[in-house]
């Protein structure tokens, strides 16, 4: 277990920011590997924390929920953003168009 997550959660946290600078285009993608980050964040709480207290625990439920608050927010802005510009493209987002 111990040998899983310490090679899974580097090449993990290197594959979603390796994925958010070459998917920058679409707001979906974008989210998604910020969702993929913070279940990264989270295995590496949760496996840190189970060899030190068990009360440590507490926390990873914690950034766990902010995770999903953050998945719902930005799901509402995708919604928003496909209904007004009728894509997910962030450069459609740019002010500097008439």
């Amino acid at each position: 277990m111990l040998f899983i997550s310490s090679s899974l959660i580097p090449f993990s946290t290197f594959a979603t920011i390796i994925t958010l600078v070459i998917q920058r285009n679409h707001l979906l993608m974008a989210l998604l590997s910020l969702e993929a980050m913070i279940l990264t964040l989270t295995l590496l709480s949760i496996s840190s924390t189970s060899f030190i207290n068990q009360a440590e625990l507490f926390f990873s439920m914690i950034l766990l929920t902010f995770g999903a608050c953050e998945a719902s927010l930005g799901l509402a802005c995708l919604v928003a953003m496909a209904r007004s510009y009728g894509n997910d493209q962030i450069n459609s987002l740019n002010i500097n168009k008439c």
